[in-house]
């Protein structure tokens, strides 16, 4: 099956070529290892005020499912 791995923060970045994975949990690692790569190369996306997401689509653009990152401060290091 082929999924596509967009990117959703403040702005979207469609994925347009996607990539032929075997199972849903194959998408899944890829996702979860795609949110990995954006955080450690772009690590100030999730603390900018929004969710990072990777939103998994089939070949019809359908949401197969969704993994989200976002930075939250502690309540007692609020000034």
């Amino acid at each position: 099956m082929k999924c596509f791995f967009n990117l959703a923060t403040l702005t979207y970045d469609p994925d347009l070529l996607g990539v032929e994975v075997a199972t849903i949990e194959e998408a899944r690692i890829k996702a979860a290892r795609y949110l990995g790569e954006v955080i450690r190369d772009r690590p100030g996306m999730v603390w900018a005020g929004e969710e990072v997401r990777i939103e998994v689509t089939n070949k019809k653009q359908v949401v197969l499912f969704t993994v989200a990152a976002f930075g939250m401060d502690a309540s007692s290091t609020a000034a």
